[in-house]
């Protein structure tokens, strides 16, 4: 089994790109991390609950299984 995505999903089209080429090769589970903490203050720390909707889009479009990891109570709860 292969778990394909980008580490952090940037934007929308990098998010669904990357996903309609995975599906292309017969990839089934697409991962993007939406919620990326940095040790680093400042740092970019991933685009949070609007990557739900493009997680939503790329299953929709690809039919593959959709997965992020959370960190917080609330990210369980806003997933």
């Amino acid at each position: 089994m292969v778990i394909a995505g980008p580490c952090s999903a940037e934007t929308e089209e990098q998010t669904l790109t990357t996903a309609r080429q995975l599906a292309q090769n017969g990839i089934k589970i697409f991962r993007a991390g939406i919620w990326k903490p940095r040790t680093k203050p400042g740092g970019f720390e991933g685009i949070g609950v609007e990557g739900l909707q493009w997680l939503r889009r790329v299953k929709n479009e690809t039919g593959m299984y959709v997965a992020t990891e959370v960190a917080t109570a609330k990210h369980v709860y806003e997933a």
